[in-house]
């Protein structure tokens, strides 16, 4: 399982990058199987940490997305809409989700090592 150091981690799985961009781990996206269809939320709609803002379906089951961090959405991963599964192929990178204006992280992400060790 991959974690990068360099982001923080919820315990729902999602990841937050020091840029504001959201994305669900490694661990998820496995856990999910193939993913078929991805829902995002609009650019510019207020979010509050904790919220469920997105939608990830696989050939197994449909899971919402929370906002690690509250803020502004400023901007989705359209590439998303045509290809959901590069979730599954790069999570950390091609398959990011949306992005967040000056993001103020909840007050319980996990470093990457925390995460790592909840997640097994």
């Amino acid at each position: 399982m991959q974690t990068p150091t360099e982001l923080k981690y919820a315990k729902t799985h999602e990841w937050l990058g020091a840029d504001g961009t959201v994305g669900i781990s490694d661990f998820a996206q496995d856990q999910l199987g193939d993913v078929v269809y991805v829902e995002l939320p609009e650019v510019g709609r207020a979010v509050t940490a904790g919220e469920s803002v997105a939608v990830v379906e696989s050939v197994k089951t449909a899971s919402d997305i929370y906002a690690p961090a509250s803020g502004t959405i400023t901007a989705v991963n359209d590439a998303l809409r045509d290809s959901p599964e590069l979730i599954n192929s790069g999570p950390y990178a091609d398959g990011w989700l949306f992005r967040i204006e000056n993001p103020e992280p909840a007050d319980d992400l996990l470093s990457a090592e925390e995460y790592a060790q909840s997640a097994q």
